[in-house]
């Protein structure tokens, strides 16, 4: 009698869900919207008009499929890495999970490098010190973060939470304060005829290029899992209705302010700037920076840079390790053996400490290689994996026909190809 009161009346919002409204927020807006406005502005008008435009169906449509399937799992406990197993059999459920995991797991190590180049510029640049060594810098920021990740999940995204406010106060300000600098320059670069360039390629290859980074600077996958979970415990029924709104109010912020500032950024700048500041290969907001000349830019940079970092690891991390425990566990199965959930967090906690330590440390120039991989795998589970499973699967069977399926598919499929062409140019 009580499961049909909580399936019939959608209860109320609740200060838990404001906390994961902001988790998500704060797992998508990380290092890559300070990458954002160079890549989507960079060829001019029309490419920064088609990210307006699909930016929200793109995220929301897609998330929300993904914790759609999460949560078609038999029981609730079960996370994305149990949920494929159950849905795909132990051989596919396997391979996907294997491939969840390097999806993440890259990712976390490029957080890790960009936050000890962060700090270590901010050392040398603004504080016009010399840095200790690489190797200690790197030890002494992953073990802070790693400090955090331990205190358990609730913590986690209760710093996330925490550290939204002054991120997206900050960024905000920023794009005020760029206003009296906007320009008229970038509504000279509106031709459909292909004038507008990026890196030497048309306006159709611009556009499509836009597209995977797009995915990543909005993907805010690898918490869905662990929000789907969280809210079947807390809403039983109801878990569907809730994580839909909570995904849908996350990504109406995200959209809003991220937009906010990438349009901010791209009319105070030419294009020829952008592509300036893509060729110098540094954020938005160092390229800003060195181009007013503002100290207040000088300083807020790297600050906003390291919130944004460490907020991306946290998240990050809850779905690395998801695919971690769940490839160590489906690995043991083969063997007949098996491990507690804490004994699997600690391993994935000293798994992901040393690794890392050891990249962010060594500093190597393939890390743009390794997300390059990641973006494909990435929208493959993102994208066509919940779908696929929409059409497959009886439990999601109320989920087909859908146009948003189809727009998912394609967005899918253009981001994968965008990404392996990446690869080779």
């Amino acid at each position: 009698m009580v499961q049909k009161e909580i399936s019939n009346d959608m209860p109320q919002w609740r200060s838990s869900d404001t906390v994961w409204m902001l988790s998500l927020y704060g797992t998508a807006i990380g290092a890559g919207v300070l990458f954002l406005p160079i890549n989507a502005a960079a060829g001019g008008l029309i490419p920064l008009l088609v990210l307006a435009i699909l930016a929200f169906p793109m995220t929301f449509f897609a998330h929300r499929a993904l914790c759609r399937f999460v949560l078609s799992g038999n029981s609730a406990n079960n996370d994305i890495t149990e949920v494929v197993e159950e849905k795909f059999g132990k051989q596919m459920g396997y391979l996907i999970t294997l491939l969840y995991f390097f999806a993440i797991y890259p990712i976390l190590l490029v957080y890790s490098v960009s936050i000890t180049n962060t700090v270590i510029s901010f050392i040398q640049n603004q504080l016009h010190m010399t840095p200790p060594s690489r190797i200690l810098v790197s030890f002494l920021l992953i073990s802070f973060l790693i400090i955090i990740v331990q205190f358990g999940e609730y913590l986690i995204v209760r710093v996330m939470s925490t550290l939204v406010y002054p991120f997206v106060a900050v960024l905000m300000l920023i794009a005020l304060y760029l206003i009296p600098h906007w320009t008229g320059d970038i509504f000279q670069h509106i031709d459909l005829s292909g004038a507008t360039k990026s890196g030497g390629s048309g306006l159709l290859v611009t556009l499509w290029l836009i597209i995977p980074v797009a995915v990543f600077s909005f993907n805010h996958s690898p918490i869905i899992s662990s929000l789907a979970v969280a809210k079947r415990k807390e809403y039983g029924e109801c878990a569907e209705q809730k994580c839909s709104k909570i995904i849908q109010y996350s990504n109406i912020m995200m959209v809003i302010t991220v937009l906010f500032f990438v349009f901010s950024c791209a009319l105070c700048l030419s294009p020829a700037n952008l592509q300036e500041a893509k060729a110098e290969n540094i954020s938005i907001l160092s390229y800003l920076a060195n181009h007013f000349k503002t100290p207040f830019l000088d300083w807020v940079a790297p600050i906003v840079a390291f919130i944004a970092i460490s907020k991306s690891f946290l998240g990050h991390y809850l779905g690395a390790r998801e695919g971690f425990n769940g490839v160590v566990l489906k690995s043991m199965h083969y063997f007949g053996k098996t491990a507690e959930e804490k004994t699997l967090n600690k391993c994935a906690l000293l798994f992901m400490f040393i690794t890392a330590w050891i990249v962010a440390a060594l500093n190597p120039s393939v890390l743009g290689m390794i997300e390059s991989i990641g973006g494909p795998i990435l929208a493959m589970i993102l994208f066509l994996m919940p779908m696929y499973a929409i059409h497959t699967v009886p439990s999601l069977e109320r989920y087909r026909g859908k146009i948003s399926n189809i727009f998912i598919v394609v967005m899918g499929c253009i981001a994968i190809s965008a990404a392996v062409y990446k690869l080779f140019i």
